[in-house]
This record gives structure tokens, sequence and C-alpha cells, in this order.
């Protein structure tokens, strides 16, 4: 029998939503995979995504960030840190500034930091952080942020012309659940998004 027109749509409908939630369940099983296996080695840089700032304080999670980093520098894994952010709304100074603040307090010399104050997503600070450390004739970073970002980030790293290398940091949002999971349905929408049509 032929199949009528209606029942055809329909056919096309269920294959395209089962598609759809095949890659939605192979993101976050990705999501989950490669934030849990760091990848710690040598690199010309240690590149940091920003967060949240309070006032010029980092937040916890910036503040997990900021003490993995400098951990990794103090270690001597990189010899530059690249801090990344803008200035978020109803802010006055930027996430990169008061990472770069923070990082001289804790010893870090001012020679050994590289800051990107305009990137308002992922992608624009990973942009114009990649651009920083060409003109410096850096080319591999261990890239520190939250363990559900660390996919994302390597794709865009990648795109951007830089090697990366997974650091991730152990954030307040990992000891929080409900606030994990929620951070890794975001990512498993943002990420294909990514890899298909560029995405943030």
């Amino acid at each position: 029998m032929r199949l009528t027109s209606g029942r055809v749509w329909l056919a096309l409908i269920g294959w395209l939503v089962g598609g759809t939630l095949v890659i939605w369940a192979m993101s976050v099983l990705l999501i989950l995979y490669t934030g849990a296996r760091p990848v710690i080695r040598e690199a010309d840089a240690i590149l940091v995504l920003g967060a949240a700032q309070y006032n010029g304080r980092p937040s916890p999670v910036l503040k997990a960030r900021l003490d993995h980093a400098i951990d990794l520098f103090d270690e001597g894994l990189a010899k530059t840190m690249v801090f990344t952010g803008g200035v978020g709304a109803g802010d006055t100074v930027s996430e990169g500034e008061v990472a770069r603040r923070y990082a001289l307090k804790r010893d870090v010399p001012a020679s050994a930091i590289l800051v990107e104050r305009q990137g308002l997503t992922s992608a624009e600070s990973v942009a114009a952080a990649a651009a920083l450390m060409r003109a410096k004739g850096l080319r591999s970073a261990l890239v520190v942020s939250d363990s559900y970002h660390m996919l994302r980030l390597e794709l865009l790293v990648r795109r951007a012309g830089i090697r990366p290398y997974r650091a991730p940091a152990a954030s307040p949002i990992d000891r929080a659940r409900r606030t994990r999971l929620r951070y890794v349905l975001r990512e498993s929408v943002l990420f294909p998004a990514t890899a298909i049509l560029g995405g943030k």
C-alpha cells in the first residue's frame, strides 16, 4: 500500500524528533565525559574563562577557576596567564580585569598576564583571547573553566587556532547537583548549536 502524504509527513516528523533526541543525548554524554577527563600538560599559556564578579571581587565560581589556574601556573605548566571577560550589565569593571587584580595579589607577575576585556560570550572571549595569544606567538593553552563548559570551549579554542588542553576547575557548581544539571542541559543545547552554526 502506498503511504498517504499525511503518513509520510508523520514518519518524517518522527524521524526528525528521534534524531534530535539522539543528538541531544549524545551531547549530554560527551559533556559529562569530556568534563571528567582533564588533560593537564605543559602549554604556552593558561586560558581562564571569565565568570561573575561582585563589585571587583570574584564570585565563588570565578575564584575557583582563578585558584586552579594559579596553581597550574605555580607548578610551571605555562609562563603566561590569559584572563577573559567583559563588563556585564550593571558592572563597572570587566571580569578579565577582576581576574588580573586577583592574580597580582596571588603574586603572579604582571609581565605574565594578558587580559581580554571585551567578550560578553564564550565565543567572543575566546576569539579575542586567541588573537592576543597569536600576537605573542602562543599556540597552545590549558583551558580553565567549569567541567560542564569544557567540550564547547575545546571546540571554540580549536576554531580560534589555539591547541587546547582541558583543565576543569573544581567549581561550586559541581557541588550543587540541581545547578550543575541545569548547566549541563544548557550546554547540551549550546554545543550542537556551536558545532553546526557557530553558536555563542
